[in-house]
């Protein structure tokens, strides 16, 4: 593994040339910051754990084949350069950055060499397909969240290398830590292998994934984050290859699926509503909604510009994602920005800045941000 993550490590210097193109097509773009973020930053670093909605990059070097650093993902990232987001460009972690006014690309925690600066604002530790379930990235060898947080802590001897103690503590105490993870555990560990569904029922499985999501968001406070947004679950049903392989007529969402992910949302919420009643612990926890938009833009795609939002823009769009979405082997929709999906599982850049407005207009007051 070690040297398959230096092939494909990326210099500070590749780096900042890439982050400097983004700014300069935003700058070209003119999108205005959200939520009054013009003025003074108003957090310190943002830090985010999770599967592939928020990886930029962390399994690349990885012996998996849940990569995307390979076209046509990137192609339309700065230089056209597939650095191993889910998408053709940006991903919400880029998004959040950017309209918080940190920087302008969250870079991966591995495979990049980072500078200073990159690591005084924040990473992103995400490995995609990895989920709450255990058992969840055994099954496609990525990063487990307990690893995420192993490395956490890695990065947190590195700011005080940088920093000091004093000002590692005062980064950390103003950051934004995101976590995204939860819809590999129930799209695959549960639907899509035997492993979990001859064992549990979907009540009985949800409550196995809460088992996991209260541990993980002790062990984020108890390492010092005092702002955590926890995202919830998308309308799984409706993503383009659970429309596929959940044989739904005409390929429309899977009902059982959606109402998976509904149990969820709703046992998830009440279970932060129990853990932020202890403000010592959890100073600010808010559970972050993203169902509601999702299937606003997959019920009603015409009201953002969308045509598509049925069929991912790679091959098919049915059930091509990471190595079966390959600009080698594949063709690609003609118009990107017309479609949610750019592959069968993961949002276009463009529907994900819709998601991130979403996000921005209704829950960063309650992170006080």
């Amino acid at each position: 593994m070690h040297t398959s993550m230096t092939r494909r490590t990326a210099t500070a210097g590749q780096w900042r040339v890439v982050a400097a193109a983004v700014v300069a097509a935003l700058a070209m773009a003119a999108t205005p910051a959200r939520c009054g973020t013009q003025g003074a930053k108003k957090v310190s670093a943002v830090i985010v754990f999770g599967d592939s909605i928020m990886d930029p990059g962390n399994n690349n070097g990885l012996h998996t084949v849940v990569k995307a650093n390979h076209a046509p993902y990137g192609k339309d990232f700065a230089g056209h350069v597939a650095t191993g987001r889910f998408s053709n460009g940006l991903i919400p972690t880029d998004f959040i950055a950017q309209g918080l006014n940190v920087k302008q690309l969250l870079p991966p925690y591995l495979g990049v060499q980072h500078t200073p600066e990159d690591l005084l604002t924040g990473v992103s530790f995400a490995s995609g397909a990895t989920g709450f379930d255990p058992l969840t990235p055994v099954i496609v060898g990525v990063i487990s969240l307990e690893q995420q947080l192993a490395y956490y802590d890695e990065y947190r001897s590195k700011l005080v290398g940088i920093a000091g103690e004093e000002e590692t503590k005062r980064i950390i105490d103003g950051a934004l830590f995101v976590v995204c993870a939860g819809t590999d555990d129930i799209a695959n560990t549960y639907y899509t292998t035997p492993f979990r569904s001859a064992e549990y029922d979907i009540p009985s499985y949800v409550d196995l994934l809460l088992v996991g999501v209260e541990s993980f968001l002790r062990n984020v406070s108890a390492r010092g984050a005092k702002r955590i947004g926890f995202v919830g679950l998308p309308p799984i049903g409706c993503v383009p290859s659970q429309r596929t392989l959940g044989g739904g007529p005409y390929r429309s969402c899977v009902p059982e699926r959606n109402a998976a992910a509904q149990l969820y949302n709703t046992k998830v919420q009440e279970l932060i509503r129990e853990l932020g009643k202890d403000k010592a612990r959890f100073p600010t926890l808010v559970y972050i909604d993203i169902y509601t938009v999702i299937q606003e833009l997959v019920d009603h795609g015409e009201r953002y510009g969308f045509t598509e939002t049925t069929r991912g823009c790679c091959s098919t769009g049915t059930v091509e994602v990471a190595v079966l979405c390959d600009a080698r082997f594949t063709p690609v929709c003609d118009d990107v920005s017309q479609h949610v999906f750019f592959d069968s599982y993961h949002p276009t850049q463009r529907a994900y800045k819709v998601i991130v407005d979403y996000i921005f207009d209704h829950y960063m007051q309650f992170l006080h941000l």
